[in-house]
């Protein structure tokens, strides 16, 4: 397994790749490697003869008041992970933007509303990385999780209004035993906290199964103690929430028929 940091080094090898007609997966990270990214992993290995993961906790997509500094970056532990599972180069740069770096991609529907709002300019960083990253890794695949389904949505149009040569896969949530989507974010909740979270799996799936899933689940969780309802909506085919535990910001879906 190569570890690969330096933006022409990644690019050029992508380039030679190409050149023999070898297929690139990507699955893109912020590292913190969790099952859910495992799976992606798992998944992505047996589609194509090459296996990249990138992990940079891109600045751009974080708030200002957001956990940027905080962010957890376990690298030793994630490459390790990562040689387990067959990756064949860690894309991990130190730094994807120029000093001086003016250019922004931004999609302007999907990226509305839902985590849109609440975290005002998120997407306009995740669309300008991943689109750095499909640059420089120039991927045949790119996995991404259902968790983030507005993210995976801005993803998808982006590559088709920008004509980008990248399948983009989404594979549905990995959770915890106790239902929980598996998240980098869980480890910041505390046992009570954790506790308190988990009704949103629970009335999500609940929900579903309602004549008006939107109000009942809204209903419900502004009922559940230790939550603060961010958004409750039907998108993209999915029953979408975002609550507050705490400090902790947990976001949620399942496909809604």
């Amino acid at each position: 397994m190569r570890i690969i940091r330096d933006l022409r080094l990644m690019q050029g090898t992508a380039i030679k790749w190409r050149g023999i007609g070898k297929s690139v997966a990507l699955v893109p990270t912020m590292g913190a490697l969790h099952d859910g990214h495992l799976n992606l992993i798992k998944t992505a290995r047996k589609k194509a003869d090459i296996m990249v993961v990138s992990i940079y906790v891109n600045p751009s997509q974080f708030g200002p008041s957001e956990d940027l500094a905080n962010y957890p970056r376990p690298f030793t532990k994630d490459s390790a992970l990562c040689r387990k599972a067959g990756v064949d180069v860690i894309f991990n740069p130190l730094n994807l933007y120029a000093p001086d770096h003016s250019t922004w991609v931004t999609e302007e529907s999907i990226s509305q509303g839902r985590c849109g709002d609440s975290r005002p300019g998120h997407f306009r960083g995740v669309a300008t990385v991943v689109t750095k990253l499909f640059n420089l890794i120039q991927p045949t695949y790119a996995y991404f999780g259902w968790k983030d389904a507005q993210q995976v949505g801005v993803v998808q149009r982006l590559v088709r209004d920008l004509n980008l040569a990248t399948k983009v896969i989404p594979i549905e949530t990995v959770r915890d035993r106790d239902g929980l989507a598996l998240s980098s974010r869980n480890q910041y909740l505390s046992p009570q906290d954790r506790e308190y979270a988990l009704a949103l799996p629970l009335l999500l799936h609940a929900a579903v199964l309602q004549r008006n899933p939107v109000k009942w689940l809204s209903r419900y969780l502004e009922k559940s103690p230790g939550i603060r309802v961010d958004y409750v909506e039907l998108a993209q085919g999915r029953l979408c929430a975002a609550i507050w535990v705490g400090k902790t910001r947990l976001i949620d879906n399942i496909p809604c028929p």
